[in-house]
């Protein structure tokens, strides 16, 4: 099981922003802030999400090929969630869609460039 994931920042206070509208669309919230860290949670026993300034002081970089997936309700919450991230100023990086015979989803990158998706499998 996982405990939590980790996400570089290079502006906190503008991820904050970012992640309280994203994160909020599928349930997450704030669990606790620190001067250079902000967690969210899911949920009693799910995994955290923490957005923080590199340890090392050195600027944050996505990673090649990570990805961190979200799960939706139904196809109409992977169109609202993947729209919110467009509206606080994500990058798309696929539209909603079926992509496959069991998967809707949409994909986005959010201010730091950090991939995300947001799908439904059924």
């Amino acid at each position: 099981m996982i405990s939590y994931v980790t996400i570089g920042s290079n502006d906190l206070a503008a991820s904050a922003a970012f992640f309280d509208i994203v994160f909020g669309a599928v349930g997450g919230e704030t669990q606790f802030k620190l001067d250079h860290m902000i967690a969210y949670t899911f949920g009693k026993n799910t995994p955290m999400v923490l957005v923080t300034r590199p340890h090392d002081g050195q600027a944050a970089t996505n990673g090649n090929g990570a990805m961190i997936a979200l799960a939706a309700k139904d196809r109409a919450h992977v169109d609202q969630v993947h729209a919110l991230a467009l509206k606080a100023g994500a990058v798309d990086e696929g539209a909603p869609g079926e992509r496959g015979a069991q998967f809707y989803g949409a994909y986005f990158r959010d201010l730091d460039g950090n991939k995300f998706n947001i799908s439904l499998m059924s």
